[in-house]
């Protein structure tokens, strides 16, 4: 079943984006993206690893958006002049390239200009993606003397910054392991974290995270000294530094296929004995 699902999701990850367009470009052949489309269009896409922005007029006139530096070091915002250009001396100084500001910028430009165009400028820095996942845990963090697995199942809000292709992100998240025959323990999780993309893609990103804030809700079922069955119910905040890897696989403009090893170890919480199994596969998807 692991194999299977292995393979789907490599499938699902190679999938072309049918919303590139090929053009050419001073003699380059580009596949760019339409941003945004109105009396100035916004194209770009990553191209060898870098961002690449460019604009396109009326006329079909397409410039590539620049910012070089010169024999100092220097950043020369060539970008500012082309814009400030074709905008009628709109002003620049806060523009920077980055897709989020050349878009508003341009979003701003084309809604000034005509009166029929349709906005699709954002105001806010950050933007959100909701998921879902299930998957399987040994709960590593607990006394499991048979190391056995139970599913789980979980739920969560990412916020990051409004950025093509973010690094930084935070989450809440919400999980829920079960308990089973073998294992009679049970918890339900809320968590606080942190994201780092140290690969950062536009087909999928590899990222590592901690959990930097947990409350659980758990419960056990034991035997006690004369062999009685006791339910043991408890809640516990901590503060535990859980540290975890995984990887987003985008399969859709907006949406996202996710692998998470949430729980491989932790800086303030003891590993009770077992090598930790908490793998979850799921799907996220930008609100």
């Amino acid at each position: 079943m692991k194999k299977i699902l292995i393979a789907i999701l490599f499938l699902l990850a190679f999938q072309l984006n049918y919303s590139q367009q090929t053009y050419t470009v001073n003699g380059e052949s580009l596949e760019l993206k339409t941003e945004i489309d109105g009396q100035i269009d916004l194209l770009w896409n990553v191209i060898d690893g870098q961002f690449r922005y460019f604009v396109r007029t009326n006329d079909g006139t397409l410039t590539e958006l620049k910012n070089t530096k010169d024999d100092n070091n220097n950043y020369q915002e060539e970008y500012k002049s082309t814009l400030g250009n074709l905008t009628n001396g709109m002003s620049t100084d806060k523009l920077k390239l980055t897709l989020y500001s050349l878009r508003n910028y341009i979003d701003s430009y084309n809604a000034s200009v005509d009166s029929n165009y349709t906005s699709t400028s954002t105001e806010s820095s950050v933007q959100f993606r909701l998921g879902f996942s299930g998957g399987i845990t040994n709960n590593p963090f607990v006394g499991n003397p048979d190391n056995t697995k139970t599913p789980m199942i979980g739920a969560e809000l990412e916020i990051y910054e409004a950025n093509v292709l973010p690094r930084h992100s935070g989450f809440l998240q919400a999980r829920h392991a079960f308990e089973s025959d073998d294992f009679k323990y049970s918890t339900s999780e809320l968590s606080l974290g942190y994201r780092y993309r140290f690969i950062n893609k536009e087909a999928f990103s590899i990222y590592g995270q901690v959990k930097l804030a947990t409350l659980n809700f758990s419960n056990v079922t034991f035997l006690d000294e004369n062999n009685m069955e006791i339910d043991s119910s408890e809640t516990a905040f901590d503060i535990p530094f859980i540290f975890g890897v995984g990887s987003d696989i985008k399969v859709g403009n907006n949406s996202y296929i996710t692998i998470i090893y949430g729980e491989l170890f932790a800086l303030l919480l003891d590993n009770q004995g077992n090598f930790s199994t908490d793998i979850a596969v799921g799907y996220k998807f930008n609100l």
